[in-house]
């Protein structure tokens, strides 16, 4: 297979620091429920397959249990680091975050990452994103940026009153909130309020449409825009992401795939087409990851 370089371009964050538009995950497939100590070997040489293919933006997190295999892969990838942009969460011990971040970047063989993010909201007493609690835990994040131990910070799965808390006290507002995005969970509130408050919005699960909640009511037209540009539905999807200035978050083990997904970074959907997959997608919704959080009808 021929090693073509495909650009991915860089989204401008509120701290002035640049992210990558579409990034390789460490979750998902890759997560271990098993001997979590247990080295992922197959892991480890798909993230170098990855690197190696131009994909700069790792994404990881304490949760995976895939650290090591991160850190190994950047490690015998050969590529600088100042041209990686590293990502991890904290989730576990979100309690002590200036620890967490030192035991991340231990596993990882890092001195600092390019994104740190609270993994999710739903933390601490009863479970329920108490306001209290969500801005003591940002305070740490704060102070590990200010520490120089990672570069830009932010969270995910985070709903409009998790930011609006955090807001409220914050010195540094995150840069970041990483959330399921997808045609069928489309939150445009969310979206709305990122826009509003200078967030960002990574997607993850971004090709739920068809990997998880197929068929569904897009599956016609995005095949007419496949045969348009001459891709595979898996690339509509990713650019449908990118052309509303959302960093899109995947992840293959097949190195044709990862070569694929390179490929919606050589075409734009224009407007109508991104007004009619949202149309479409509002016929449905669907919620793969996170769904015990939220009651059946909640797509917030």
């Amino acid at each position: 297979m021929a090693n073509i370089h495909t650009p991915i371009p860089n989204l401008k964050l509120n701290d002035s620091n640049s992210i990558p538009m579409l990034g390789y995950g460490l979750g998902t497939a890759w997560n271990k429920t098993g001997d979590k100590s247990q080295l992922d070997q197959t892991c480890v040489d798909t993230c170098k397959l990855a690197l190696g293919m131009h994909y700069t933006h790792i994404d990881g997190a304490e949760m995976y249990n895939t650290e090591t295999e991160q850190g190994k892969a950047i490690k015998e990838s050969g590529v600088p680091r100042e041209k990686l942009f590293v990502t991890t969460k904290v989730d576990h011990n979100v309690g002590d975050i200036p620890g967490a971040i030192k035991a991340s970047l231990s596993k990882l063989g890092l001195d600092y990452v390019d994104l740190y993010l609270i993994h999710q909201p739903w933390f601490g007493k009863g479970q329920g994103g108490d306001p209290a609690e969500l801005q003591a835990a940002w305070r740490q994040m704060e102070a590990v940026k200010e520490q120089g131990l990672v570069k830009s910070i932010g969270v995910s799965n985070f709903l409009i009153e998790h930011l609006s808390a955090i807001l409220e006290t914050a010195k540094i507002p995150p840069a970041v909130n990483q959330i399921e995005f997808h045609a069928y969970l489309q939150r445009p509130e969310l979206l709305a309020f990122h826009k509003k408050n200078g967030i960002a919005t990574e997607a993850f699960g971004p090709l739920t449409p068809i990997t998880r909640a197929a068929p569904g009511p897009i599956d016609e037209y995005v095949a007419a825009l496949c045969k348009k540009y001459a891709v595979n539905p898996s690339e509509i999807l990713l650019r449908w992401c990118v052309d509303q200035d959302v960093v899109a978050i995947t992840t293959s083990s097949k190195e044709q795939r990862l070569s694929d997904y390179l490929r919606a970074m050589t075409f734009k959907l224009t407007p109508k087409e991104i007004e009619e997959i949202n149309e479409l997608g509002k016929k449905k919704n669907y919620r793969g990851f996170w769904a015990k959080k939220f009651a059946d009808n909640d797509f917030r």
